[in-house]
């Protein structure tokens, strides 16, 4: 018995945390279902709005939809976990801020650096009504959705921008781009308390036509057994109901019908915009295409000339070489035919170092030969002082010697022939002073001492 009774208690415990879960989920469920089909709604009423006046902070339809849709983004909006371990709530704008960098021309920064708007959640309710005057508050909306990292980061399991409500949210939100929206930025934007949604625009019970039909049964019945004397104006007020009742669903017919046809406008205003768009896409391409074929054209033509260029070129390098080969053999001809051969050259080099020879060697000739007069006059005195009888034999010796003096063999080697090679070189080897004759070798010479 004890054990049927846990195994009891178990199950109880299991089918608790079951039904738990389930009515966590029913409840997460519900409390999306109603803020998208109220955020709808809300947008509606705006759209019915702003036919008639502008639509401003003052505007009660703009200020319940500002407040719903600050519920949507801060649904289930995880906090900022601090360095004691704490977690502190935080504001949709931290997200905004993060997700909507990629939008080209945002507004982030200029949010960012207004100085009257300090808090985080003033500043998301800046952006949103800077969104809505720049008409870009449902792209801002799918650019922050399409990056789904960044909502994961920073949104829990359940909230509405990571279910499938958040796509028709996005799809709701893009017919506020046909209103023209006011806003006064400098005020009334104060951070401090949540919004609050009204809900009372909203609620509004519709009778049924069985509970209708049901009811003017009851009345006829309360009617008849009242008193003989009624009368069918009693019955009145049913009929009064009918007709007002018709009255209401016609004027539902009609307001629907006129947001239908203002929805139809815009879309129609928008397709046409895309039109232009389109065509002028289509014409700027058409141009691009032409230009890209103009410059194909002209670098090929650019290409053919430069080829051309190179081509000429090459054939003038051509010319150029064989010209200069050309001038170079005939250089060569030329030096070689106006060149001397090698016996002239051998006999103009003997004749000009001769010349040479002689102009340098010239005083010293002269001067060896008044010394050699001088000796030998000296000698012939000698030998006159030391042998009066023999001074006939010595005058007629010295008239040998003057008569003789060319033939001296100091002198032999000045007198070889000049015209031959082997002259040559013997002069040119006779130009030091080891074996050219000097005066001291000539005083010692044998031939001209005294015997």
């Amino acid at each position: 018995m004890a054990s049927l009774s846990l195994g009891g208690l178990g199950g109880s415990r299991g089918a608790g945390g079951s039904g738990k879960k389930s009515l966590s989920a029913r409840n997460a469920a519900v409390e999306r279902r109603n803020l998208i089909t109220v955020c709808r709604f809300s947008v509606k009423t705006l759209i019915d709005r702003s036919c008639f006046e502008t639509i401003d902070d003052s505007s009660p339809e703009f200020n319940n939809f500002a407040a719903i849709l600050e519920q949507i983004l801060s649904h289930r909006l995880k906090g900022q976990v601090t360095w004691f371990g704490y977690e502190s709530p935080r504001s949709f704008w931290d997200y905004i801020r993060v997700a909507c960098r990629k939008v080209s021309q945002n507004c982030i920064c200029s949010i960012e650096n207004m100085e009257n708007v300090s808090s985080s959640r003033a500043k998301g309710r800046a952006w949103i009504r800077v969104a809505l005057m720049e008409k870009h508050l449902s792209e801002y909306i799918s650019t922050a959705l399409r990056d789904f990292k960044t909502t994961r980061r920073f949104y829990e399991d359940g909230a509405i921008v990571l279910g499938e409500e958040a796509n028709m949210l996005a799809g709701m939100l893009l017919g506020l781009n046909a209103i023209d929206f006011s806003f006064c930025l400098k005020g009334g934007l104060d951070g401090n308390f949540p919004a609050v949604i009204d809900y009372t625009p909203y609620l509004k019970f519709t009778q049924s036509s069985d509970s209708i039909s049901s009811d003017e049964e009851e009345l006829r019945t309360l009617g008849s057994s009242g008193s003989e004397s009624s009368t069918p104006e009693n019955v009145g007020p049913p009929f009064i109901m009918d007709e007002n009742s018709w009255f209401n669903k016609c004027k539902r017919v009609k307001q629907k019908y006129q947001l239908t046809l203002e929805q139809k406008g815009y879309l129609e205003e928008l397709l046409r915009l895309r039109e232009n768009q389109l065509s002028e896409s289509v014409s700027q391409n058409k141009i691009l295409l032409q230009r890209i074929e103009d410059s194909d054209l002209a670098h090929k033509l650019e290409k053919e000339q430069l080829e051309y260029i190179i081509v000429e070129l090459q054939d003038q390098l051509t010319v150029l070489k064989n010209n200069d080969l050309r001038s170079r053999q005939e250089l060569t001809t030329h030096l070689t035919n106006q060149w001397p051969s090698p016996g002239a050259l051998d006999v103009n080099a003997v004749a000009l170092d001769t010349l040479l020879y002689r102009k340098h060697n010239k005083q010293w000739y002269e001067k060896s030969c008044q010394s050699l007069d001088q000796l030998s006059a000296e000698v012939s005195l000698s030998q006159s002082s030391l042998d009066p009888g023999q001074s006939q034999e010595g005058d007629g010796k010295q008239d040998t010697l003057s008569e003789g003096k060319e033939d001296t063999p100091s002198l032999l080697g000045l007198c070889g022939s000049l015209t031959s090679v082997a002259s040559y070189k013997s002069l040119t080897s006779l130009k030091s002073n080891d074996y050219l004759a000097s005066p001291t070798t000539e005083m010692t010479s044998p031939g001209l001492t005294p015997s």
